[in-house]
């Protein structure tokens, strides 16, 4: 990988990690259009190390809390019922379906999970799925003729069981295309949460995953040599500083903004790619990083 290429999935990998659009499938869909070779999911969980940076920074006083919360709750019971204590119990519950997935189904998510055609397929329909959540959101708070607004959850109404629907939500992101912030946004609309709510579990419930996802990958790497020390590391700074920016202007966002914009993007996106990949303009099949 040169470091022109790093640069530009750097980028791509900040751009997209917290949107609702798939940062795994841009970083493919990066090297297949620019020719390059794939960068593997190896390289893409490492830089999102660079990116799960971000949110421990700009979530920094919520973690804290949490954190702070949790651990003392180990030994005082009557601090359990904390929010701060709770929300670091559910995190953990969240965490569990991803991990159990990621372990058992690691060689597919190396390999048949980024056909392109898969990407694509997952593009469109989880855009509809996003789609109709955020309609039914919109109808809860605008309300309608012969309807009150109704109110939607916060984070203080989440349980055990919308903790682990999430973490399922998440869990389906291991499929390129998917996106993680898209299929627990979605799940957490479609349990009542307000949209900020939505994301801000969402954020705050990708940071075991994604840094254990990371740290895996980074073990295997180290032992196996196959990744491009300079250039990863260069990319996940990147990422980092991308990621920062993209989480500030992607929260004050969605306390205003319907997500429709990233729907009608992932169909086009999705449409797009079943066109060029039946023309023969584009493999569906990812090269053999050298790397």
């Amino acid at each position: 990988m040169s470091w022109f290429e790093s640069l530009i999935l750097g980028l791509v990998q900040g751009l997209t990690e917290f949107l609702p659009v798939s940062s795994s499938a841009h970083l493919r869909l990066t090297a297949a259009f620019s020719g390059w070779e794939d960068p593997g999911a190896a390289f893409t969980a490492i830089t999102q190390i660079g990116t799960e940076a971000a949110v421990l920074i700009y979530f920094r006083k919520d973690i804290g809390r949490i954190i702070s919360a949790w651990t003392r709750s180990l030994t005082n019971k009557a601090l359990r019922s904390d929010p701060d204590a709770r929300m670091g119990w559910l995190v953990i519950v969240g965490s569990i379906p991803i991990g159990v997935l990621g372990v058992t189904l690691k060689d597919q998510i190396e390999g048949p999970f980024r056909d392109l055609r898969i990407t694509a397929t997952m593009l469109i329909g989880m855009g509809i799925v996003l789609g109709v959540a955020d309609r039914l959101a919109a109808r809860d708070e605008s309300g309608g003729r012969h309807r009150a607004p109704k109110q939607r959850k916060s984070l203080e109404d989440l349980g055990v069981r919308d903790g682990l629907i999430y973490g399922v939500c998440q869990a389906m992101a291991l499929i390129p295309g998917v996106s993680r912030s898209g299929a627990t946004i979605s799940g957490g609309l479609f349990m009542g949460y307000k949209r900020e709510a939505a994301a801000r579990y969402s954020f705050l419930l990708a940071i075991p995953a994604v840094l254990a996802s990371g740290l895996f990958e980074l073990k295997d790497a180290t032992e196996g040599g196959h990744v491009s020390w300079g250039p990863t590391i260069f990319a996940t700074i990147i990422a980092f500083g991308v990621g920062y920016a993209v989480i500030a202007w992607f929260m004050k966002f969605i306390s205003t903004k319907s997500f429709m914009p990233f729907v009608w993007y992932r169909i086009a996106l999705g449409v797009v790619i079943i066109a060029l990949v039946s023309m023969g303009a584009l493999s569906p099949h990812a090269a053999e990083s050298a790397g």
